[in-house]
């Protein structure tokens, strides 16, 4: 049995995109017109696009948002430009069948409704900003269009008001400012705090983060950072010490928050997670406002346990007049202004209209954030081993102990094909490994770029067996080099975390971990368990289970010999209560265990 290592594809840059050609994906050569069949694309099929004469040979472009000038003078010399804002939905589905791309902000609404006006003519979308939470992503794929947006224009504004509210709230700033104003004159009341010497935690150190951290160092602040996916180098090289989450939040006088909004985090700063903060602790928002709970902050506050805290977003925006939080006394709130500089908005735009006219001209930006179509009949073969890879990168991940950086990723495929193409098996691991607490949509386009921005090198390795070719993987094998385990018993011998799997009756199941073996659906979320292969242990780990109403789904045991011992792997079709995994881990003869959502 041969193996192969593939090295991970290298985007080459080029301004401020990276780009590869998509001539052929989308058929079409601008700035010559072009004309699309008004027949609905279905899923799976590839637009048919036509030439066609215009009385300007040149594509539309829509901006319906305000868009920096040196933005719209960078369209103007490619296309025909047409800036209508305030566009009522009514409106904007009217007008997108003449048009072959959509610039946006993050107040237009770009639904599923707005692809199908278009009538296929549509290519691309641009959102001058990061966040791109308007665009229905999966419309935009199944009709043929391509999503960009402008992730980096705006990092140096964002951090400098990260700096300018800690700053702000550190001296009362503006509580200061409104009762002077009001003709108060209180010098007593409004002593504030030295920034020097105190420890600032970054809470997420990618772009923002990382700027903010330089800053505060200038300011003689000492720093910490906790971001599973920052390299270490780039820690040092800021002079910053990456820590855990709770050795963050637990040492810190300041926190500053700078991670996206999913799942993972949440409310990640809930009454849980105050409770274990310094008293008197000051909180920055300027990420989103979701990874912060609102009403739990609110108690915070009133406990003491958080002294101030600066905000620039919020759950909802604008906030109600009367919500507790903004009307605080020790709040200092501004109405999401991060990116608000004249500098950030000409470099947004200047960055989609790059993006925007590259894609027109049959050019994919770095900054892309959906894939073109894949074949349908490909898709259809490999849809189960695209489930399982990107679940095994998710398993994997979350794997690794907090404050381990992830850098170093091997894949290996077991196949009896000599020519599988793997990209996007490749793709969808990456996007399991960075997407859960990034920003940034992994897909088939920025997948590899997207690692190498974060420093996370993937290498690929190719197993060939001997057997048939109906079937085009035997199995998938994850494994993360150079970080700690917060599960002991998946580190391979050879110190790497190791999962692997394969597709059975067309279901991804969950095959190794580490060195032991088990079989268990990867549906739901999995409980692993190491333990004394004794005789009761799935009756009493079920017994728990059952008494708090948590479905089993499946169940395996694979043991490395009789009476020594074993890994148990339990699918459950819901998230147990704390309270049951403390009282799972607190059975005698379980040693460790992790808790791990899919």
């Amino acid at each position: 049995m041969a193996s192969l290592k593939i090295p991970t594809l290298k985007t080459p840059s080029h301004s401020l995109s990276s780009k590869l050609s998509l001539r052929s994906a989308f058929s079409a050569n601008f700035p010559n017109s072009a004309r699309f069949s008004r027949s609905q694309p279905q899923r799976g099929r590839v637009l048919i696009i036509t030439s066609a004469a215009s009385s300007s040979n040149k594509p539309t472009v829509l901006v319906a948002e305000k868009l920096g000038e040196a933005g719209l003078t960078l369209l103007k010399e490619f296309a025909d430009v047409d800036c209508s804002y305030n566009l009522s939905p009514e409106e904007l589905r009217s007008k997108i069948s003449l048009c072959d791309a959509l610039i946006v902000r993050s107040g237009t609404k770009v639904n599923r409704a707005v692809f199908e006006s278009s009538c296929g003519r549509l290519k691309v979308v641009g959102r001058a900003g990061v966040g791109i939470d308007n665009v229905d992503l999966a419309a935009a794929t199944e009709h043929g269009c391509l999503v960009v947006n402008a992730p980096t224009a705006n990092t140096v504004a964002a951090a400098e008001h990260g700096i300018a509210l800690l700053a702000a709230m550190a001296r009362n700033v503006a509580q200061a400012d409104a009762s002077i104003k009001s003709g108060k004159w209180q010098r007593n009341k409004y002593v504030g705090v030295s920034l020097v010497g105190k420890t600032l935690a970054v809470l997420g150190f990618g772009k923002v983060g990382s700027e903010v951290a330089r800053r505060a160092k200038g300011l003689g602040m000492h720093v910490i950072a906790h971001d599973p996916y920052a390299p270490a180098e780039r820690a040092r090289a800021v002079g910053v010490e990456l820590v855990s989450f709770y050795e963050a939040i637990g040492t810190a006088d300041f926190i500053s928050m700078h991670m996206p909004l999913t799942p993972a985090t949440s409310k990640m700063l809930n009454d849980e997670t105050f409770a274990k903060m310094k008293k008197g602790v000051r909180i920055v928002n300027v990420a989103r406002g979701g990874v912060v709970d609102e009403e739990a902050l609110v108690r915070a506050l009133d406990a003491g346990i958080v002294a101030q805290a600066a905000l620039d977003v919020f759950s909802e925006e604008p906030p109600k007049q009367d919500n507790k939080l903004v009307q605080h006394e020790m709040v200092t709130v501004t109405p999401h202004l991060g990116a608000s500089t004249m500098e950030a908005q000409e470099g947004v735009a200047i960055e989609i209209a790059e993006a925007v006219v590259g894609a027109l001209k049959g050019e994919l930006a770095a900054t892309a954030v959906n894939a073109p179509m894949v074949p349908a009949e490909v898709l259809l073969e490999l849809k189960p081993y695209v489930i399982l890879a990107e679940k095994l990168g998710r398993l994997a991940v979350q794997l690794v102990a907090g404050g381990s950086g992830v850098k170093t990723v091997k894949v290996s495929y077991a196949s009896s094909r000599p020519n599988l193409d793997t990209r996007l098996l490749r793709a969808m691991i990456t996007k399991g490994i960075i997407e859960p607490i990034s920003d940034v949509y992994v897909n088939l386009v920025n997948a590899d770029y997207t690692a190498k921005q974060r420093g996370v090198r993937i290498t690929e390795e190719h197993i060939h067996l001997d057997g048939s070719h109906e079937i085009p993987l035997e199995f998938i094998k994850v494994q993360i080099a150079d970080v700690k385990s917060k599960f002991a018993s998946a580190t391979s011998k050879s110190g790497e975390i190791k999962v692997e799997g394969r597709v059975k009756d067309g279901i991804p199941h969950l095959t190794k971990v580490g060195s032991f073996r088990v079989d268990v659906s990867l549906e739901g979320s999995i409980i692993l368990c190491r333990q004394v292969d004794q005789p009761g242990m799935i009756g009493k780990v079920g017994s728990i289970l059952g008494e708090e109403n948590v479905n089993v789904s499946f169940m395996s045991v694979g043991r490395v010999a009789p009476r020594k011992h074993a890994v148990m792997a339990i699918g459950v079709d819901d998230q147990p209560r704390k309270e049951s995994l403390k009282r799972i881990g607190e059975v005698p003869a379980i040693e460790e265990f992790v808790f791990l959502k899919l």
